[in-house]
């Protein structure tokens, strides 16, 4: 099935916010064979509006729009699918009731600004919005299919999975099987990895495909099968996934499956009935916030301390001051205390520590930016190391984080 996307907001074109629905959707249509053809964003206007939907329609059997459904004055939206697919715009009873629901439950009154959403086209079949204001809208045209979604990603993403995709499928049933497989490496640049399993990428049946997804230090290696034959596909990505692990050194698969080391680390500190905690710098609670933010990391995952500060590193984990003095911060033996401290301190038996200068200033010839030492301990075993990351702040927080979490990981592993 041929996909467009059209996401409307003059705010997207000036940059003041950066487009995720259409990602997010894109990849929730993926594993059902669904190709987008395009995305197109375009301006609050009205003949933009048109003109995309015309060029949607003349290569795809379904649009999907967002955003445009506020209800201020520039949200225009509605209007132009109203001009586009006819009817007229009238006060719908049923979404008015929903509205209120929705602002009540949030402790709101219902103004009549916020009112005016349930005013749609008659055109169109409306999908009641179960987390925001603005209904969704269901055109047809010509047997395609055009839906109207808010622009809110929480509300797209939820709505999406919940009601839109469902109704999609049932409309246009689909007789073709797709099947993913994925492996999570470490060790290799995608270069090099491409290098070493070449021979066998270039062996694929024309219904298999392997896509390399890398992040820093990362690379998510995704088997795509598609066939007539569910139960074919799956075997054989089954068996493409066992030979593509031959392929490669055990110790550099991070995990068989779509995990984030943090996920991965969840797993083995369970499966050994393990907990953890960090003592964080230069990360300042991210990797924390990794653990955290994966529903039910509570059992495994006991808490942190951010020493940003010398003085925190000192009084809270122990670190020696005239370690500190001596070879400063961002060192193996303050790292190596770091680690140490937190163990203590919080009463686990694992902690991950980082220490560095992640920039853009701070820099020294001796550290200059980018220089970061972690350090894991895991069951009385420690395990530190000076890394250089290149990047921006952000991007050095990041390595950081996920070279901390897959350190422990190995670590575990060697238990």
């Amino acid at each position: 099935m041929q996909v467009s996307i059209i996401v409307i907001g003059d705010e997207l074109l000036i940059g003041q916010v950066t487009d995720t629905n259409s990602g997010d959707i894109a990849r929730r249509l993926a594993p059902c064979g669904w190709k987008v053809n395009d995305v197109q964003v375009v301006a609050d206007d009205a003949e933009a509006i048109l003109d995309s939907i015309d060029r949607a329609f003349s290569k795809s059997d379904v649009v999907l729009t967002t955003g445009g459904l506020g209800p201020t004055k520039d949200d225009i939206t509605k209007g132009t699918l109203c001009r586009y697919f006819g009817g007229e715009l009238r006060e719908d009873p049923e979404v008015l009731a929903n509205v209120r629901h929705v602002v009540e439950a949030r402790g709101l009154k219902l103004n009549d600004l916020t009112a005016a959403q349930a005013i749609v086209p008659t055109s169109c079949q409306v999908i009641q919005n179960q987390v925001g204001t603005a209904p969704l809208m269901w055109f047809e045209h010509d047997g395609k299919v055009l839906v109207s979604m808010p622009g809110v990603p929480f509300e797209t993403r939820h709505m999406f999975d919940a009601e839109v995709l469902p109704r999609l499928l049932e409309r246009f049933h689909s007789d073709t099987a797709i099947a993913h497989r994925t492996l999570i490496v470490t060790g290799y640049s995608e270069s090099a990895l491409a290098e070493k399993i070449a021979e066998w990428e270039d062996s694929l049946p024309a219904y298999a495909h392997l896509a390399y997804l890398p992040k820093p230090g990362i690379i998510r290696l995704r088997l795509d099968g598609i066939h007539t034959d569910g139960e074919f596909i799956n075997a054989e990505l089954d068996r493409l996934h066992r030979e593509l692990m031959a392929q490669l050194t055990p110790a550099n698969i991070l995990a068989a499956e779509d995990l984030t080391p943090a996920e991965i680390l969840i797993r083995e500190l369970r499966m050994r009935k393990l907990t953890a905690a960090t003592a964080e710098s230069c990360t300042g609670g991210n990797i924390a916030h990794s653990i955290t933010a994966i529903a039910g990391a509570s059992d495994v995952f006991c808490g942190s301390v951010v020493s940003y500060s010398n003085d925190v590193k000192s009084n809270v984990l122990g670190v020696s001051e005239t370690d500190l003095a001596r070879y400063g911060a961002v060192s193996i033996p303050v790292v190596e205390q770091m680690v140490s401290g937190a163990i203590r301190t919080i009463g686990t038996q694992c902690a991950m520590a980082t220490s560095g200068i992640a920039g853009p200033t701070g820099g020294s010839p001796e550290k200059p930016v980018g220089t970061v030492c972690v350090a894991v301990s895991a069951c009385g075993r420690t395990r530190s190391a000076t890394y250089h990351f290149p990047g921006n702040r952000d991007r050095v927080i990041r390595r950081a984080t996920d070279t901390a979490i897959i350190n422990l990981i190995y670590l575990l592993r060697e238990l």
